[in-house]
């Protein structure tokens, strides 16, 4: 089952998966409305946090996905009605990618398939801050293209708290878009926008892995500042994040990158069932 929900920071309420360090995370509003991002991961998980949001009386009014890997894109069945977001970028791989992305959640042994949803995508009116989150204007958005098209970070400004999907992870090396035309330069980017968030955020949360302190994230930017160095150097890997048999394995495959394939964007291997 998924760890109980624990406020991280005013409003921010964060569960994380028993599998792979998969975190949930819950933004509630002074009303009990709430936004609900990348809910994971197991059925059973996934059933536990839509009862846990229900029974502390706080009403789901938009699910939002940070960018189109599978899980990444699951919806609480009592949750199917609810507005379920992403950027139009995301969206598009997500419906170009559905057959692959139900195949990788079917192979991944946790019964998720079932949840896979493809969202709608976000007004295309971009106010200055980043498209809105349907009946939420306390948030901001901002996308990029590391990790994968229109991944998203969310802005929570009244918590001082940033949602960063598959980035700043203490468990996870940086996983790039392999599909994409410059994965290095996209990511280098990515973490260059993120710069100016972390000056105004007491709180991180990635999207597998340990909340961070401002601090924390700080080094573990470096850190994936220093590994893309290497990686673009074609030196020897020796982040202590590489102890992970799956995570070593990704590394191993972004420093053999050949000339990307055809086809959808797939970024990194689908996860195994262990």
């Amino acid at each position: 089952m998924t760890r109980g929900l624990e406020e991280v920071a005013p409003g921010v309420h964060v569960a994380t998966a028993r599998r792979w360090a998969t975190t949930s995370t819950v933004v509630v509003a002074s009303n009990g409305s709430c936004l609900l991002v990348d809910p994971a991961l197991t059925p059973a998980e996934l059933d536990g946090l839509a009862a846990t949001v229900a029974v502390r009386g706080w009403r789901v009014s938009a699910v939002l996905s940070t960018h189109p890997h599978w899980d990444h894109l699951l919806v609480p069945a009592p949750l199917t009605g609810v507005a379920h977001v992403a950027s139009a970028a995301a969206v598009r791989a997500a419906r170009d990618g559905r057959t692959a992305l139900v195949a990788e959640a079917a192979a991944s042994g946790t019964g998720a398939e079932a949840h896979l949803r493809v969202p709608d995508a976000l007004p295309t009116a971009v106010a200055e801050d980043g498209p809105a989150v349907p009946a939420w204007p306390a948030v901001r958005l901002v996308e990029h293209r590391a990790h994968a098209p229109g991944h998203l970070t969310v802005v929570v400004p009244a918590a001082r708290a940033l949602l960063v999907g598959d980035m700043l992870s203490d468990r996870e090396v940086p996983l790039l878009d392999l599909d994409a035309a410059d994965p290095l330069g996209d990511y280098a980017e990515a973490l260059a926008l993120l710069v100016p968030l972390l000056r105004d955020a007491d709180v991180v949360v990635p999207g597998h892995g340990a909340v961070a302190t401002a601090a924390e994230a700080r080094a573990r930017l470096v850190a994936d500042l220093r590994y893309l160095d290497r990686l673009a150097a074609g030196r020897p890997g020796t982040d202590p994040r590489l102890i992970d048999p799956w995570v070593r394995a990704e590394h191993d495959r972004q420093a053999a990158r050949s000339d990307p394939p055809d086809g959808p964007p797939a970024g990194p291997a689908p996860r195994s069932g262990s």
